[in-house]
């Protein structure tokens, strides 16, 4: 496996993005208003200010990283882990949820808007209105040959 993280080619780094306001950090440091509803350490949990769905969250890290490639293995995985306990605690909640979403976007074609790692927890329910339908999903499916060979240039970029 690659030790070094991989991050976007745009140019734009941590520091970068650090260097203007990130209102995530603002939030960690209590220099803006959030509605938290989880924090140790490591990360922290809030509602977003424009939900998809009521008890729509978003689980940061504390320090700051722009793009998911930044972000340390063993933070990824807390920020899942704390993620995954959230979803939980959304389904016992009272607010309407039939299921769970998860949704990462790691750069500005993935549609990130805040430079800052994020994982969105939110509650769905039949009928609510939010959809992933895409032009691109009516496609026809490539061909197996086409999927081999997309794989066999993901594995080397592994090595």
């Amino acid at each position: 496996m690659a030790s070094e993280p991989v991050v976007p080619t745009d140019g734009t780094t941590s520091e970068d993005r650090a260097a203007t306001e990130c209102v995530f950090c603002q939030i960690v440091a209590g220099e803006a208003r959030a509605a938290a509803v989880y924090r140790d350490e490591r990360v922290m949990a809030f509602l977003v200010r424009e939900p998809v769905t009521p008890g729509h969250l978003l689980v940061i890290p504390n320090e700051h990283h722009a793009f998911l490639g930044e972000v340390p293995p063993d933070l990824a995985a807390h920020v899942f882990v704390v993620a995954q306990r959230l979803a939980g605690a959304l389904r016992s909640s009272g607010l309407p949820c039939e299921g769970i979403n998860l949704f990462y976007a790691d750069g500005e074609a993935a549609f990130q808007e805040v430079f800052h790692a994020h994982l969105h927890v939110f509650a769905r329910t039949v009928g609510d209105g939010f959809s992933l339908d895409s032009p691109a999903w009516q496609r026809p499916a490539p061909a197996f040959d086409e999927l081999a060979a997309n794989a066999a240039v993901i594995k080397r970029a592994l090595e």
